[in-house]
């Protein structure tokens, strides 16, 4: 297969259109549609259904685009490889909020301070986020909350978190014949701390009777410490919170207060600007 097929593929899917992905292609719209339809006749495949003027994916269409993307990140790490002695260009890299605001910062000073030609371009959001951003290739690399799907990704553990439970000061300790807080403080759907508090109130058989969801770790902590309800946080984020003396900080039993942080990559696709982020987490 050409890669040059590859490409205007995987733009028209990301693009959502001919139209669009022409244009960042810089080729005119009869080319990529061209392209596409000699691209289905060498696979003897359809890729798109066309209703109008939507392309919508066949399961044929989806099985390529797994298979182009791993290709053409090969494609661009052997580029990089045999150009480069040291990593250079844009490095895209994922990590959830938590670990970019406290974890992150000495890394990625570091990783500056020997390869002064990448540009470092930072996203947060939650695993299920990232990982899918690292599927697509939107991004090289992510740093997310174990459990990490051995099938489609390669990964080293980064961090050690110590997940605990953050309530007012005032609050009375929380413990196993203590009654549980009744409002829990979260980030959206998908946030691994979330899951864990949730997980902790089902093993009591017990459920928050209010959610509130928020969108950073410092205004959980503002609610906290307002009375407004408990939290869920890694011990290393509390360290960041100004008034964090009139926080009351509940462990979690053992076994259930560690949780890994780990830097993941596609399968077999390792840059060299992973490879660079790898040595400095092992050093």
């Amino acid at each position: 297969m050409d890669l040059t097929d590859l490409r205007i593929f995987t733009t028209v899917v990301r693009e959502g259109g001919i139209t669009r992905a022409a244009e960042k292609l810089h080729r005119v719209q009869s080319n990529v549609t061209t392209r596409i339809r000699q691209l289905e006749t060498k696979l003897d495949v359809r890729l798109f259904n066309r209703e109008g003027k939507r392309l919508i994916l066949t399961p044929s269409g989806q099985m390529l685009l797994e298979y182009a993307d791993r290709l053409l990140d090969l494609a661009d790490e052997a580029k990089e490889a045999l150009h480069a002695e040291h990593p250079t260009g844009t490095f895209r890299l994922g990590a959830m909020e938590s670990t970019a605001a406290v974890r992150l910062p000495a890394v990625l000073s570091v990783y500056t301070e020997r390869y002064p030609n990448v540009v470092l371009d930072l996203r947060t959001g939650n695993p299920v986020q990232l990982s899918n951003a690292v599927l697509a290739g939107d991004i090289d690399a992510a740093l997310i909350a174990e459990p990490v799907a051995e099938a489609r990704f390669d990964a080293i553990e980064a961090f050690e978190e110590e997940p605990v439970i953050v309530t007012s000061i005032g609050d009375p300790p929380i413990g196993e014949d203590m009654p549980h807080p009744k409002t829990i403080i979260v980030f959206e759907q998908g946030c691994p701390h979330r899951r864990l508090l949730e997980q902790w109130y089902a093993e009591r058989n017990d459920m928050p009777d209010r959610t509130i969801e928020l969108g950073s770790y410092h205004a959980m902590l503002g609610c906290v410490l307002a009375g407004m309800g408990a939290a869920l946080v890694p011990r290393s984020v509390i360290s960041t919170f100004p008034e964090k003396n009139l926080l009351r900080i509940n462990s979690l039993p053992q076994g259930e207060n560690r949780l890994r942080t780990m830097l993941i990559w596609r399968k077999d696709v390792r840059s060299p600007k992973v490879r660079a982020l790898v040595d400095i987490l092992n050093n």
